[in-house]
């Protein structure tokens, strides 16, 4: 046989061959595909027990902190902060508002990046002194035991719970929790989730406030409020519960949702400060002595009037 005869051979056998895997004249799909999830982020689950960052504690005065002290020491950790060069601060790059990248710059900015630039002010006489360190909410308490930050200034709320691992500053922001919904949901707040799915972020106050509502809903958590988001977006869950200030700025993002119901918590944010830091703790509280006084309404004003309305800075209370 020759060579041009063996190759027509070979292709009406497997033409044959193809002919007999389907159905007589159906065409033939390669590569057949049924129906397609969209893919969750990263790290997204259904919470059957929710633990840690929770509120139920009430064994303690949240708010009570430290009395203020804004020298630095020979040998305070202010001390050793100056001779490192920096300030370094655990923040969050996803909060609109609180705590975001800004998508032209790629500065960090927003009300809580304020607040960490004027303690690095008060150490250096400079507010760009700082070393921001991006984290998410299951990774603040970590992130204060292991020595890799000097602060958290992440809208983290003061617990009793918090508080047996972590010290806190006074309070310098007092949030609510609430509920973000899509623009046509029937949801009026959150006793109208019982059985839906509502996404909250790991390790957050918020997570453990869904599972203890009545009805029920089913908590789902992430990583980052972002991912709480688009999963709202992508009918993955129901709603977004957590704090009015969080969710003021994805309202501000995305006009298709909205936010529904009142507040049904009071969260009191706090800077988190290594435990054994407690000269520390006294410094910042003097740094939010100072900022009371005119630098915190600047920065609300700028961030934060024109969606929560005014406000003013909570009083301090030392022990």
């Amino acid at each position: 046989m020759t060579p041009t005869k063996r190759l027509g051979a070979a292709l009406s056998a497997f033409a044959l061959l193809i002919a007999g895997c389907g159905s007589p004249g159906a065409p033939i799909d390669p590569a057949p595909v049924g129906s397609v999830e969209r893919p969750q982020p990263a790290n997204a689950a259904v919470e059957n027990d929710v633990e840690g960052g929770g509120s139920t504690d009430t064994s303690c005065d949240p708010t009570a902190s430290l009395s203020p002290n804004g020298s630095i020491q020979s040998g305070s950790t202010m001390d050793e902060i100056q001779k490192r060069g920096y300030l370094s601060v655990g923040v969050d790059q996803n909060t609109f508002l609180f705590g975001f990248r800004n998508p032209t710059t790629g500065a960090l900015e927003g009300f809580d990046i304020d607040i960490a630039r004027e303690v690095a002010r008060e150490i250096f006489g400079d507010p760009n002194a700082v070393q921001f360190r991006a984290i998410t909410s299951a990774q603040r308490i970590p992130a204060l035991q292991n020595g890799d930050v000097d602060i958290v200034v992440r809208t983290f709320s003061i617990t009793c719970e918090r508080l047996e691992d972590i010290a806190f500053s006074t309070v310098y922001y007092v949030a609510g929790q609430k509920v973000l919904v899509d623009k046509h949901s029937t949801v009026k707040g959150i006793q109208d989730l019982g059985g839906k799915r509502v996404c909250a972020a790991k390790e957050s106050t918020s997570l453990k406030n869904i599972a203890a509502a009545d009805p029920k809903p089913v908590p789902v958590s992430v990583d980052d409020w972002s991912d709480c988001l688009v999963m709202l977006q992508q009918g993955q869950v129901e709603a977004v519960s957590t704090d009015d200030t969080i969710l003021a700025g994805m309202a501000e993002q995305d006009p298709t949702v909205k936010i529904v119901g009142e507040r049904f918590t009071d969260e009191l944010y706090g800077i988190g400060v290594p435990k054994e830091n407690e000269d520390m703790v006294r410094f910042v509280n003097a740094v939010l002595e100072r900022v009371r006084g005119g630098a915190w309404q600047q920065s609300y004003n700028r961030w934060l009037l024109d969606r929560l309305g005014p406000a003013s800075p909570p009083a301090p209370n030392y022990q």
